[in-house]
């Protein structure tokens, strides 16, 4: 199990993993945007996907507002499991709306201790970034998320309610030294 860049060997099970989430019931943010891939579109220029994804990293390609971010896959040989999102620096949206980590692991694939590894993997990372102090954020329902969280040495920060939602979300500190 390892932390890879996006490539084209995964495509098949990339893809698999795409529907999984599309199917599953799950509305959080992290699978809305999985939600918001075309199948087609991904079978036909899966390589531009990939390109695209890994141009982020140097603040290319990415939506008005949005800031460079590294994104890497878990992978078990040639099978996609998880995804995270390290992005390099926070701003005021944010420190209230994603942290400087967002990971998912696909449904098939939960609660075997992938997302902690993710995680785990996740931070020396960060820190090559220059990220020594990570924010990291979970719905306060995703009790799974929050164990990920803690198990890797997070201190709670704080919840921020979302004012038209309702919802709560929890900000959690890594120290990443």
């Amino acid at each position: 199990m390892e932390l890879v860049l996006p490539s084209v060997e995964y495509k098949t099970s990339y893809i698999e993993a795409v529907k999984e989430f599309q199917a599953n019931p799950d509305n959080s943010g992290r699978s809305k945007a999985y939600r918001n891939l075309d199948i087609p579109e991904l079978e036909a220029d899966f390589e531009g996907f990939v390109s695209k994804l890994i141009s982020h990293a140097q603040g290319e390609n990415l939506p008005e507002g949005y800031v460079p971010c590294t994104e890497l896959w878990l992978v078990d040989g040639s099978e996609f499991i998880g995804n995270v999102s390290i992005r390099h620096r926070l701003t005021e949206y944010l420190e209230t709306h994603g942290g400087h980590i967002g990971y998912d692991i696909r449904p098939s694939q939960r609660g075997k201790g992938y997302g902690s590894k993710l995680l785990e993997l996740a931070l020396p990372l960060a820190k090559d970034l220059g990220i020594t102090r990570v924010l990291i954020m979970c719905d306060s329902k995703n009790e799974a998320s929050r164990k990920i969280i803690e198990k890797n040495g997070a201190v709670p920060r704080d919840g921020v309610t979302d004012s038209e939602t309702g919802e709560t979300t929890l900000r959690f500190w890594i120290e990443n030294k």
